[in-house]
């Protein structure tokens, strides 16, 4: 399997990052999109599941709880997701109130927590970076998440057009334990306007790894180890929804590449 999954106008359930991608051993990531009146039923098993609604409008129900009508984004540059957090061992429903897309980060885990929702103004945003590397965070299930999720981190990034992220170049996975935590990371992009795209590097510096990838709007990206800076093309804004998970706790503490820390 590609590290890049290419988007698919399928319709329904879209298992994008499955249980052998020969990548992750923490995370997958799916997709769901319906059209109103249709719903999506499953169980959680092992994975505690984030369920991102991207656009559109749904109603949840898990186990004995339901939340109605939630979302409502006509694109993901509209502003902050609502999110359920659908715990392990767990079953749930989406009903689909308009069409609607969510977007499915799952992370392995033996905790039975409790589901809850995180709302648009929960969100915690920041701008972080500088020059062309200036870009705006939106933290969905980071510190927050403490005590209430078992191991996932969860999070949005808007990359101004012709500007960097993940800038300067960082990875997390645990080559300087324990300064440097092990996290697994997806991405998944959009793209405004949609016929543009973004550029994704990663590269490891014993260049096992050191490939560029022409990312679109609605492609996947699996990032097991390494750096991993990417760019918006000019004239075009460029979204990711990121999520992570390993073995070391939720603390973010990325390493930056020796030769880009004088940008610090």
């Amino acid at each position: 399997m590609s590290r890049l999954i290419k988007a698919r106008p399928d319709t329904g359930y879209q298992d994008l990052v499955g249980e052998d991608n020969g990548y992750t051993k923490f995370l997958r990531f799916g997709l769901i999109k319906l059209s109103a009146g249709q719903n999506h039923n499953a169980t959680t098993e092992g994975f505690e599941t984030v369920a991102v609604i991207l656009t559109g409008t749904a109603s949840f129900s898990v186990e004995d709880q339901r939340w109605e009508n939630l979302g409502g984004r006509q694109s993901v540059f509209d502003g902050n997701p609502t999110t359920v957090y659908v715990p392990a061992f767990s079953s749930y429903e989406v009903l689909a109130e308009t069409d609607v897309e969510i977007a499915l980060c799952i992370a392995t885990t033996q905790d039975k927590l409790e589901p809850f929702v995180v709302t648009p103004d929960e969100v915690e945003v920041s701008h972080r970076g500088e020059k062309n590397w200036k870009r705006t965070i939106r933290d969905i299930l980071t510190t927050s998440g403490e005590g209430r999720v078992g191991t996932i981190v969860v999070g949005e990034t808007i990359n101004d057009p012709g500007h960097w992220s993940s800038y300067p170049p960082h990875k997390h996975d645990g080559e300087f334990a324990p300064e440097e935590p092990n996290f697994e990371e997806i991405y998944h992009y959009r793209v405004d306007p949609t016929g543009g795209f973004g550029v994704q590097l990663h590269y490891t510096k014993s260049r096992d790894i050191d490939e560029a990838h022409t990312v679109r709007d609605g492609d996947t990206y699996v990032i097991e180890k390494g750096y991993h800076p990417m760019a918006a093309a000019g004239g075009h804004s460029l979204y990711y929804l990121w999520v992570m998970a390993g073995d070391t706790g939720r603390k973010l503490n990325p390493y930056i590449d020796p030769d880009f820390t004088w940008l610090l």
